[in-house]
């Protein structure tokens, strides 16, 4: 799937209709330059489960945990992350539930320590605005996409 995003509110209304498609959990991994619009994604997803405040990115607390429409959200920002194993002691397979969304930013920085992502998303500049492109990694995220698929006429 991919699609042209014009403005910061096309990125959050992206990342609400992938919010709308996740009910049942996954993970997802987001990959683009800094500045990309990542964390604005990250925001439109959380908004499709009812979150109303403000979504930063976790750079220097390396994840963010949010409940919302009872649903465990943990948006992960592994930029400043200096060693996969680092990951491993702060516990971060106990993030990884089967009800969970965990939405990873820079996860090529967990290498070997990450499960498999269900759905990536990548986000890159392009002219004035934003491609984002997502496609499945796992039978879950096949389904996911198809899901979302119903929500793009939206």
């Amino acid at each position: 799937m991919q699609r042209y995003l014009d403005s910061e509110a096309d990125t959050v209304a992206a990342g609400q209709r992938l919010g709308r498609a996740l009910q049942d959990g996954a993970v997802v991994y987001l990959g683009g330059q800094l500045g990309a619009g990542k964390t604005t994604f990250c925001r439109g997803v959380l908004q499709a489960f009812g979150h109303a405040g403000a979504v930063k990115s976790p750079t220097y607390t390396i994840v963010e945990p949010y409940e919302a429409g009872g649903v465990n959200v943990y948006h992960f920002d592994l930029y400043r992350l200096g060693d996969p194993e680092e990951l491993e002691y702060m516990g971060i397979r106990d993030y990884f539930d089967n009800d969970a969304v965990c939405l990873v930013e820079w996860p090529e920085r967990g290498a070997g320590i990450l499960p498999l992502a269900d759905i990536m998303v990548s986000i890159e500049a392009q002219g004035a605005g934003r491609l984002l492109a997502a496609r499945s990694a796992t039978p879950r995220g096949q389904q996911i996409l198809a899901q979302l698929s119903k929500y793009e006429t939206d």
